[in-house]
Parts: C-alpha cells; structure tokens; sequence
C-alpha cells in the first residue's frame, strides 16, 4: 500500500484538481464517477451524468471510436477526435485505460484538443517578436520616403504626380501591414473590463457596412439575456470586423449572401490559462457563419497560422491577429464547416464578467 504523509491531498482531491475530464465506466459503457474537469468539458453535473450511458452523452462521428469502445478493447489512445456533446462540436484528445483488477471497468480522460497549439504559446511569442522587431525599423526608412516623394510631389505638374501617389499609397499599404505585424509580436495583452457584448457586435456590423458597397444581408440571433462580457472592448471589435469582413467577402459569389451572427450562453467549456496558472470558463459565445464556399481543406488547420491564407492577395496576418487578440482575452476561438448546410461557422468564446 501506497503511504501518503499527512497534509497530502487524497487521491478523490487530486483527481478533482486535474483540468482534463476524467470518467470512471462501467462495464456496460455508462458513467460510474466524473471529476469536475469532465462535468465543465460536458457541460453537465456530476448528478446529470452518473449512470448515463457515455455515448448517449458523446456523440463520436467516426463509428470505429464507438465500436472500440463498445468492443473488448481495453487501451485506446486518439488525439484531435471529433466529437459532439450537448449540441456542439469539438476536439479532444481520448484516451481509454482498464482497471486489470475490476475486469470491463475502464478509466477514460478527455481533454480539449482545440486548446493545443502547433507551438507553445511562448515558443509562438518568440517566434513573433522577430517580425515585430524588424517592422519596428523598417516604419523608420518607410516615413523618410514618404516624406520625400511628397517633396517631389510639390514640385511636379498636376499630370505628373501619379508616381509620387503610387509610392505614398505603396508605404501607406506597407505601413498598415507592419502595424499588424507589431500587434502580433506584442507580449502586453490589452486590459479587459466587463460590457455589454451586443453593442460591441453592432459596432463591428456598421463598420463592415460602412465600407462595403455590396448589400448583404447580416442576420441577428442574440440572446438578450446574456450577461456582460470580460474582454477588451476595442480588441473584440476588431475581432469581430475581422471575421464579418471575412464573411462577407466569402459570401460575395453566392446567389442569396448571407451571414448570420448568434450570441448564446454554454456551459462546460474552459481554457487552461498557462500564464494565470488556472482554467478559465468560457460561457459567453458569439458565432459569425456565412453561407459561402468555404475554407480550402489543406488550409483549415493552419489559418490562424501568420502568412497563411485562402485570399489571392492576402498576407496572412488577419486571423492570426484574431487569434492573438482572442487569446489574450483568456477566450478561445475556433471554426468548422457544415457541408450539409454550407455553411462556414466561426466561434469566439469569451470569459463572462462576475
């Protein structure tokens, strides 16, 4: 037997500590015990899942997952698997362990896949504060020539200064990208106070109208009941013009554009906050869908990847910035594509104020 010194934590207290599910299966496949960290990835009680077969909770759309689990097999480990629960998709990590002395009994884990990063959110810091720093000296040369060709500029002929309006328009095009990759390299995160999240949505719409030429029509779902939203104001408007925009220029080709923004309440997600120490739930959701034909699939696991983009002339920093700003907000931000529907849903999920 395993002696435990005084003042430690019980093996019940340990388990309840872990921030990835843990769930305790019967030999009929349901639920015998659940920790905290699988009620919050549920989004269920502990009391609401005891005795529940697992997957009348977890749908797995791919029927091997299902058949494995059902089956004689005793160890099962699978990493980025779709899964839905309570009526919304996600990815975990799974893995499956039997319990050799309580035969059919078996321990699964589940943690959100969707959290990981290809690197580390330090790693990515480092590998964004190049760029930021190379930009920080390129803008110097940029306003010198600026400033030159509207010297020039003055002393040419009226006809004769459609050169010096390419060049100021060429460095203001390449200041505005710089700007952006600065923003990526930025270590500070924005301060975050509690607001009303649909005035920020509204705001974010009537920018993208504001530049758009083309009518398409925004349709509002919000639940009016929602409570104030913790973030940075300015940050999540720009998060929001960012992904409308995307919207809207994806849904231009279509015969009815269409781009749908729903606001809801959920329950069960969380994000392990490395630099906090701590989970923090995400509650507040804002989707952004359209109805156009969606992401180039060798693209979809990298888009919020700097210099990665569909756009035939994009650079590529747009959702990356997006996913930074997000991040630094404590949410988390994702996206899928419904084929059957066509439709492309985008969603941001937000720590609520207290």
């Amino acid at each position: 037997m395993i002696q435990v010194e005084p003042g430690t934590p019980d093996p019940r207290e340990q388990i309840a500590g872990l921030t990835f599910g843990l769930i305790l299966l019967a030999p009929d496949l349901t639920i015998a015990q659940v920790n905290p960290g699988g009620e919050n990835l549920i989004g269920r009680s502990a009391r609401r899942l005891v005795g529940v077969p697992l997957l009348d909770v977890i749908s797995f759309p791919d029927s091997q997952i299902a058949e494995r689990l059902r089956g004689e097999e005793t160890q099962l480990v699978a990493r980025g698997v779709p899964i839905t629960v309570e009526g919304r998709s996600a990815l975990i990590n799974l893995t499956v362990s039997a319990l050799p002395a309580h035969p059919g009994w078996r321990v699964v884990t589940l943690s959100d896949a969707g959290q990981e990063e290809r690197m580390g959110e330090e790693d990515r810091a480092v590998a964004l504060r190049g760029p930021a720093v190379l930009a920080h000296e390129i803008k110097n040369p940029l306003s010198a020539i600026r400033g030159a060709a509207q010297l020039v500029a003055r002393k040419l002929e009226e006809g004769d200064r459609k050169l010096t309006d390419l060049i100021t328009d060429e460095v203001d095009r390449i200041a505005q990208l710089i700007d952006r990759m600065q923003r990526l390299g930025r270590e500070q995160p924005e301060p975050v106070a509690p607001f009303n999240l649909h005035a920020a949505v509204r705001r974010a719409c009537d920018t993208v109208s504001a530049a758009s030429d083309d009518e398409i029509r925004i349709r509002e779902e919000f639940d009016p009941s929602l409570p104030p939203v913790l973030a940075n104001e300015g940050a999540l408007v720009q998060v929001l013009i960012n992904l409308i925009g995307n919207a809207r220029d994806a849904s231009q080709g279509q015969k009815a554009p269409e781009i749908i923004i729903r606001t809801r309440f959920v329950s069960g997600l969380a994000r392990n906050v490395m630099r906090l120490g701590r989970p923090v739930k995400l509650p507040i959701e804002i989707q952004v869908s359209d109805n156009g034909p969606g992401i180039d699939p060798a693209l979809r696991d990298h888009i919020f990847e700097p210099f990665v983009s569909s756009k035939k002339n994009g650079q590529g920093l747009g959702l990356a910035l997006v996913n930074k700003l997000v991040r630094d907000m404590d949410g988390r931000i994702g996206h899928e594509r419904d084929a059957t529907g066509g439709w492309t849903h985008f969603r941001v999920h937000l720590p609520m104020a207290k």
